[in-house]
């Protein structure tokens, strides 16, 4: 909770320190001294800077209504070259003997943009693409030009993909096609034979090793994900009697999206080299160590453990895997093999940010209690209305303790008939205004109880956001991903009100009630108070992971508005792309309503109407325009 003396000397560093800015933002995103978010697109140290505020500027003059999603093309870029450069680094500072090439998993994000600025950004590293299905594999190819990127073919696969991927390998593009179940092998033998082309495999392994975190279940042996070592076995053996042993070249694993612990990405490496150790001394030429996903995204800022954090830097993960794949090969005298991640959430989740307004707030207020009771106003009333006349800062609990007690007494006369509707009302009213003043003591205290520390949870402003978490932050309803949010404005000011955010569906789990915290995860997010015929604009950042994807048409609510921007040199904006949100007619298409038969519909029932006599003919065409602009229109709520 903000205290008191804070709120009367606010500053934009005491924003930055609030909401935690430098702690989550991988130094892409800061605080301006007129306290708006400004977007660093290269990180702090490359000096530009554009306002969020400036941006959003531009969007509206354009006619670009919220909210919108906002994709930072640089930032994207940034992310590639980071993890290309520090992964030289380390194989540099270890003197590792072969490269590192990256893979971006279609999976995270398969917006055709992404995929298009990954791979354009990425070919001066060789970055290729992992696919998961056909949809994919194909998206992925369309885009390899690049003979060096590699594209990894995972998920369970039919004779289509496998034929897809041949045909690929054939036309130069490095495919290797990764057996996830035994009976994979035989269907990709049998299309290569007839396809008369030698495969390029990859097996992956069920690691004993397990990582923390949400997705634990990716490994171990119950993975239902990959072969065991008796299994990889077989297949050595079967390309063996195939004569294909050569075809055997990739060693691959996956403990999990968002990794917090580096202690687990560790012990993965460790068993995963040994394994490739292994299959070189059985005679399989092998040459690529694939340890797919998990690098994490440190989403609270904390640096810790925590599932929504992470407790290492990029440069300390390239070097422990470095240094692990060399302790576990040097010691079996087999050489270092090419290196591939599958980094996805931590390549994707910077560059995009949701930016929406808020539509209203509905304000927690209590009525000033009356000056006097009535004669005969029954004993509990009137202990509640002493109250506040004794209160202090030295006694609040203990206050808080009478209220609650006497709070319930009364509602226990209520229930059997001792009290008047209007008599507990009242008993309400003097019970809400004792836990606000309550409240307000809490901002003087040096240390807050838990119990009072809650208070402001109860007694938090709900504000309306002009969005859908079900379509735009799924993750944040399903499984409580935390995002960093704030206002992305006003950060000069203090903000004096405390709140959750609720969207515009009508779904009592369309809120956002779980914020992040260094410490823990807050139940309430400071914001200010609206201003009169004044925007409020918030931001939720880190969602270029997944979000896109998974996002559902709750209440046909569709996809948002898109942005793409990119910073120039002199920090100017270009407005690189611009992707109009569904309109009302495009939403209901996906749900299988046919819009010319509803404007049927709706003409039938208007000329019902003049037939009637409800409507006139005038009336009539304005029915029908105001329904053909509404299928047109936004499926968000327009200003």
């Amino acid at each position: 909770m903000i205290k008191q003396k804070d709120l009367e000397s606010w500053s934009s560093d005491k924003s930055r320190d609030l909401y935690g800015i430098p702690s989550w933002s991988n130094g892409y995103f800061d605080i301006s001294e007129a306290g708006e978010v400004v977007v660093c697109p290269t990180g702090k140290e490359g000096g530009r800077t554009v306002s969020l505020m400036d941006i959003i500027s531009g969007m509206t003059e354009r006619g670009l209504n919220m909210p919108v999603l906002l994709r930072i093309e640089d930032i994207l870029n940034s992310q590639i070259s980071r993890l290309h450069t520090s992964f030289s680094a380390a194989i540099k500072e270890y003197d590792y003997k072969s490269v590192y090439r990256g893979v971006y998993p279609i999976k995270v994000n398969q917006q055709e943009q992404v995929v298009a600025e990954i791979t354009s950004h990425g070919k001066q590293y060789h970055h290729g693409l992992e696919a998961g299905s056909k949809a994919e594999l194909i998206a992925a190819i369309s885009f390899t030009t690049d003979p060096d990127s590699l594209v990894i073919c995972n998920g369970y696969k039919d004779e289509e993909f496998v034929d897809l991927a041949l045909h690929a390998l054939k036309a130069g593009i490095h495919c290797i096609l990764v057996v996830e179940i035994p009976g994979e092998l035989p269907l990709i033998m049998e299309r290569a034979s007839a396809l008369k082309i030698k495969p390029c495999l990859g097996v992956r392994i069920k690691l004993a090793s397990k990582a923390g975190g949400r997705w634990s279940e990716s490994g171990g042996d119950d993975s239902v994900f990959g072969l065991n070592t008796a299994q990889i076995i077989d297949v050595v053996d079967s390309l063996r009697d195939l004569d294909h042993l050569d075809s055997l070249q990739m060693l691959h694993y996956h403990i999990g999206s968002q990794v917090p612990n580096i202690r687990d990405i560790r012990e993965a490496v460790s068993e995963a080299a040994r394994i490739y150790a292994g299959l070189v001394k059985e005679g399989v030429q092998m040459g690529y160590l694939d340890l797919g996903g998990g690098l994490a995204v440190d989403y609270d800022g904390s640096k810790t453990n925590f599932s929504a954090s992470r407790n290492y830097s990029l440069k300390e993960y390239c070097g422990n895997i470095i240094e692990q794949v060399i302790g576990a090969l040097d010691d079996a005298k087999v050489a270092h093999p090419v290196i591939i991640t599958e980094s996805g959430r931590a390549t994707v989740a910077y560059y995009s940010v949701l930016l929406f307004n808020i539509l209203d707030v509905s304000r927690f207020e209590t009525h000033q209690p009356p000056e006097n009771l009535p004669e005969g106003t029954h004993e509990m009333l009137v202990n509640l209305f002493e109250i506040p006349k004794v209160m202090s800062l030295k006694n609040a609990q203990e206050c808080y303790h009478d209220a609650l007690y006497y709070r319930d007494e009364i509602r226990q006369l209520f229930r059997h008939g001792a009290l008047t509707l209007r008599e507990r009302a009242l008993g309400e009213q003097m019970y809400w205004h004792i836990m606000m003043r309550v409240l307000r003591f809490t901002q003087s205290m040096t240390y807050v109880p838990d119990e009072l520390e809650n208070l402001s949870n109860r007694l938090a402003d709900i504000y309306y956001g002009n969005f859908s978490v079900f379509q735009s932050l799924p993750d944040a309803w399903a499984i409580d991903q935390l995002f960093p949010i704030m206002p992305v404005h006003r950060l000069n000011e203090a903000p004096t009100r405390h709140g959750i955010i609720a969207d515009i569906t009508c779904d009592c789990d369309g809120k956002i009630d779980r914020f992040i915290d260094l410490h823990d995860v807050k139940r309430t997010l400071p914001l200010h108070e609206l201003g009169d015929n004044e925007e409020y604009y918030l931001g939720v950042f880190l969602v270029g992971a997944y979000q896109e994807t998974l996002g559902d048409l709750h209440n046909l609510l569709g996809d948002t508005n898109i942005l793409s921007i990119r910073i120039n040199k002199d920090g100017g904006v270009d407005f690189d792309r611009e992707l109009e949100g569904d309109s009302v007619a495009d939403v209901l298409s996906y749900v299988e309503y046919d819009t010319k038969a509803i404007i049927s519909r709706l003409r039938n029932t208007a000329e019902k109407a003049v037939r009637e006599g409800r409507l006139d003919t005038r009336e009539r065409r304005a029915f029908m325009e105001a329904y053909e602009a509404g299928l047109r229109g936004y499926t968000y709520f327009e200003r």
